[in-house]
């Protein structure tokens, strides 16, 4: 399977894509400057590019990219960068994926525990409804961003993640 990976340094991203390899899979990290390994994708998510030509056959796309949530003080500017960074990564990846010929079968989007609000002690799993608040608020937004790709006929599953 050939797979392209967003966020592929991050937390998950790096014993994601190891992982990936082992089992046999060709996989393809986006990165945020000009490629310089045959395994590496140019993609710029604040401009909406990504190369496109070097997409070309992949299988499923596996989206981590976000900013961090637990290494900056959560200023007014900060949460703009948190939200804008799970938004529009998602739009580049969706939109670059969608005009691929043949398009991907499969989106795994990165997401939040954070779509369940404070929860206390409750049990919750994907039934449950959105909570509310900052985080809240951020992923349903994050989630709606992939909305277009399941529109053109990709799978996509969101995998909330939580520390």
């Amino acid at each position: 399977m050939k797979v392209a990976v967003t966020g592929a340094s991050g937390l998950i991203g790096s014993a994601l894509v190891p992982h990936l390899r082992a089992r046999g899979d060709e996989v393809l990290r986006l990165v945020r400057r000009p490629a310089v390994a045959p395994d590496e994708v140019s993609w710029d998510p604040t401009a909406g590019t990504v190369d496109l030509d070097a997409l070309a056959g992949i299988d499923a796309v596996v989206h981590l990219a976000g900013a961090g949530v637990g290494d900056h003080r959560w200023t007014d500017e900060y949460k703009k960068t948190i939200l804008d960074s799970r938004v529009d990564g998602t739009h580049t990846i969706v939109q670059a994926m969608t005009a691929l010929d043949p398009k991907p079968r499969t989106l795994v989007a990165g997401s939040a525990i954070g779509w369940y609000g404070e929860t206390g002690n409750r049990a919750v799993d994907e039934q449950a409804p959105a909570g509310s608040g900052f985080l809240a608020d951020v992923v349903r937004a994050w989630e709606a961003a992939a909305d277009p790709a399941a529109e053109a006929g990709i799978r996509v599953t969101h995998a909330r993640t939580g520390l």
